[in-house]
């Protein structure tokens, strides 16, 4: 029989191989959803398909963890779900407990060796799941690898970056790095000027698809319970890396995320209430990740983001322009986002009660 995963010769040179003693199955797969029901039903239904891709010796097991859906999630995943092929386990919440608190319960609840997080938006492509877990089977040092994520139109989005840095924040929110997507000092955190194409180590990659060495977790630990959403990834990465282990990009595994990245950049345009609240949750966790791993710097990490509002709002309050004026209110509002986050915080200190 072929192999075009390379899966069955990156088990043959793995001394442990799959089936190691403490584990069930191979791989667990774990999908997060918070009231996305009908992509929820869709990316599950591919991920069975994608499971019969995997030779016939290698299991897995699918583990959904429903974070207080109000739109039936968790019912259909029970009624559409619990029949034959590969197991689907419900773990049902009664509130929003947040990304990597979430994913923390089902990790705990996992019978695989290797854990995969994996997005209810997102879809591998065919092989894809296959070369992942070969991957990590020819490279012991590899602790969390990333996939090359794209949209329904194929587009690449960047998905395996370098640590933040509170310059490389401001051109972000200056738009600056998308505006300069090809330069290095620019986006170097954002990792646009790299080819997608090529397989690099990195210092983090997003939660929309993820495979994690177990035993880099059991160094590191799990997701830190700080961070509601956002940054917790790169939380996590960095601790990994910490740990002795490797952060790797592989673009042969290829998955199609259909809302886009999961990003630190905010598009500061007209936001709902809802969004408000988003941009509120991104300034908790980006004053807990410096204070974390910073310190002090935090303090310039809120300086440099209030400068960047307050100058937005001086420059555009007496314009003629509408959309200008409309800028300069969107400024104030972030300013005062801004000062709550601190505030509720305590300058990234502690983490506000959940749900956020």
């Amino acid at each position: 029989m072929t192999d075009p995963t390379g899966f069955r010769a990156a088990r043959a040179a793995s001394e442990e191989g799959l089936v190691c003693s403490g584990y069930d199955c191979a791989v667990s797969v774990i999908v997060v959803s918070f009231n996305t029901r009908d992509l929820l039903r869709k990316c599950l239904t591919s991920l069975r398909e994608e499971c019969t891709r995997l030779p016939e010796d290698v299991s897995a097991e699918i583990l959904v963890v429903d974070n207080g859906s109000r739109d039936g999630s968790a019912d259909m995943v029970a009624a559409e779900f619990s029949g034959s092929g590969v197991p689907v386990r419900l773990i049902r919440s009664d509130v929003n407990l947040g990304f990597g608190v979430a994913n923390n319960r089902a990790i705990e609840a996992a019978r695989g060796r290797y854990p995969v997080l994996l997005n209810s938006d997102a879809f591998f492509h065919s092989g894809a799941f296959a070369r992942a877990l070969a991957h990590m089977e020819t490279d012991p040092t590899a602790g969390v690898g990333g996939a090359r994520l794209v949209g329904r139109d194929g587009a690449w989005q960047p998905a395996a970056r370098m640590f933040p840095t509170v310059l490389q924040d401001a051109f972000v929110l200056t738009g600056l790095a998308s505006r300069f997507p090809r330069s290095h000092f620019f986006s170097a955190a954002e990792r646009t000027w790299a080819d997608p194409a090529v397989p690099a180590e990195v210092d983090w990659v997003t939660g929309a698809f993820m495979i994690l060495r177990r035993e880099a977790l059991a160094k590191a630990g799990l997701f830190d319970p700080a961070f509601f959403l956002y940054c917790e990834e790169v939380d996590l990465c960095r601790r990994v890396k910490r740990a002795g282990f490797h952060v790797r990009y592989w673009p042969d595994i290829v998955v199609t995320h259909l809302h886009g990245e999961s990003s630190r950049q905010v598009d500061v345009q007209v936001f709902s209430e809802n969004e408000s609240q988003v941009v509120l949750w991104r300034m908790r966790s980006t004053l807990l990740y410096y204070r974390k791993h910073h310190g002090a710097k935090v303090w310039l990490a809120r300086w440099l983001e209030e400068g960047l509002y307050a100058l937005s709002f001086l420059r555009n309050r007496f314009s003629r322009s509408p959309a200008r004026r409309e800028r300069a209110r969107e400024a104030v509002m972030l300013l005062r986002l801004l000062r709550q986050a601190w505030k509720q915080t305590r300058g990234g200190r502690v983490s506000p009660p959940r749900p956020w």
